[in-house]
């Protein structure tokens, strides 16, 4: 290791910035950031009684002659010094620096590529959330009261484990910090009374189908989850992206086949959850969009249970993306609406002539077996039977089918969907003649 890395507390400091310029200016920024009392001077302008108290120094003049000059005075003032872009003139090195209020990671190669440092902060960026510091802020809070009450070092040490990837912290990580609080005084709770604490389920939509359409931080708690339980229409590409270890356990639901009913869901979800388990309801598309997220809700409070919620990108916008569609258009659309093809038993019915107007997009989910009732009730709406419409199948995914036609032919383009099996959207109006046909690869010859 050339360098070693140090947290230097700048706070109420002397930092002295020797130059002028962009480069100059970020050191003034950082230097700030970190509480420092900067002096900023000119190449020229510096002498060796304005180093003086200082406790770091960088130069950024551009020019070699004049940052050694520079350098030269702030070594003689017993100034440590970074020269900016100047590897072997310096005392000390400025990382690559993430900072998400307060929980720093910082980057170097010792100088030998930035541009490496620049691109590993960039993927650390990507993983890390947003709001990691209100965790770090939670464990400063507890860590006395966790200290007094758990003496064993080893049961200390797996309390403030849990609290940073356990429900607590996924609750601070949404943004719920009074939940997270209420979650960690529960669990000091029952580590005096030494009990087991409950768990957390997290309500999480799995996109269309493309594993790569996965949100980050869905892509997080697949690896974090005991269990996951998915619906049937999850492929087994996003499965793929869970932890090795987790139980993955299939409640789906599908028309015409033995399924888990809803409530038996609900009573499973809030089984584990109590059982301390982190579990992972995966849903297709998003769980708020015909996905019943709404019902395990109220079945997760009603228990008194920690949950969060995750979306994803539902079917319509997914399978438009996929095949060119857009949902709206200045020419053509400027109303999108969401419906489902088979309703909920005491459901309100839909207002199909509201949506027959033109100009309006219809996505509509679960429709394919449906679809002849779908086009007669929008005829008898008042739809144009030549307005356009696109049938897709397995949205977003390698064996995606594309089947584009008229109102009228609904029914006829439908059914080979329904033959087909996979998850099926409909989308009609003007927008759908955007939509390129797609036909299924033809079976490979056996000779």
């Amino acid at each position: 290791m050339k360098h070693l890395p140090l947290f230097f507390d700048l706070a109420g400091r002397k930092v002295v910035v020797i130059g002028e310029g962009p480069k100059a200016d970020l050191r003034v920024r950082l230097a700030l950031s970190a509480g420092a009392n900067v002096r900023q001077f000119a190449a020229g302008s510096v002498t060796p009684e304005d180093l003086e108290g200082a406790v770091a120094a960088f130069v950024a003049t551009t020019d070699e002659t004049t940052d050694a000059a520079a350098r030269h005075l702030a070594k003689a003032a017993g100034v440590p010094v970074n020269v900016v872009d100047r590897p072997a003139l310096c005392d000390f090195i400025m990382p690559a620096i993430v900072d998400r209020d307060g929980v720093v990671v910082a980057i170097s190669t010792g100088g030998a590529s930035p541009t490496l440092a620049s691109v590993l902060r960039s993927r650390i960026e990507a993983v890390l959330p947003e709001r990691i510091g209100s965790l770090a802020r939670l464990a400063t809070t507890f860590r006395a009261q966790v200290n007094a009450l758990i003496g064993d070092p080893a049961r200390r040490r797996a309390f403030f484990r849990r609290l940073v990837e356990g429900p607590a912290s996924r609750l601070a990580l949404a943004g719920d910090e009074a939940g997270a609080r209420r979650i960690i005084l529960g669990e000091l709770d029952a580590a005096r009374r030494q009990t087991a604490s409950a768990g957390i389920a997290h309500i999480v939509g799995a996109g269309p189908g493309d594993p790569d359409l996965l949100t980050l931080k869905a892509a997080q708690l697949l690896q974090e989850a005991d269990a996951i339980l998915h619906d049937d229409l999850v492929p087994p590409a996003v499965l793929g992206r869970a932890r090795r270890d987790a139980e993955i356990v299939s409640v789906g639901k599908r028309k015409g086949r033995p399924s888990w009913s809803q409530p038996d869901i609900d009573v499973e979800l809030v089984r584990r959850v109590r059982a301390g388990q982190t579990v992972v309801r995966l849903k297709a598309g998003d769980p708020f969009v015909f996905g019943r997220g709404g019902e395990e809700v109220d079945a997760l409070r009603a228990a008194g249970l920690a949950y969060t919620i995750v979306p994803g990108i539902t079917a319509a916008l997914g399978c438009a993306a996929s095949t060119g569609i857009p949902l709206t258009h200045r020419h053509h659309a400027s109303a999108v609406t969401f419906v489902s093809g088979h309703s909920a038993v005491g459901s309100r019915p839909v207002a199909w002539p509201a949506l027959a107007a033109h100009g309006h997009t219809l996505a509509i989910y679960m429709g394919a077996t449906e679809a002849p009732s779908v086009r007669d009730r929008l005829l008898e709406a008042g739809a144009d039977p030549a307005t356009p419409v696109a049938v897709i199948e397995n949205g977003t995914r390698a064996d995606q089918i594309v089947s584009t036609g008229r109102l009228a032919d609904l029914a006829r383009l439908a059914a080979a969907h329904v033959r087909g099996g996979g998850p099926s959207l409909i989308i009609v109006g003007d927008v759908a003649a955007y939509a390129v046909a797609v036909e299924p690869a033809p079976l490979a010859k056996v000779s």
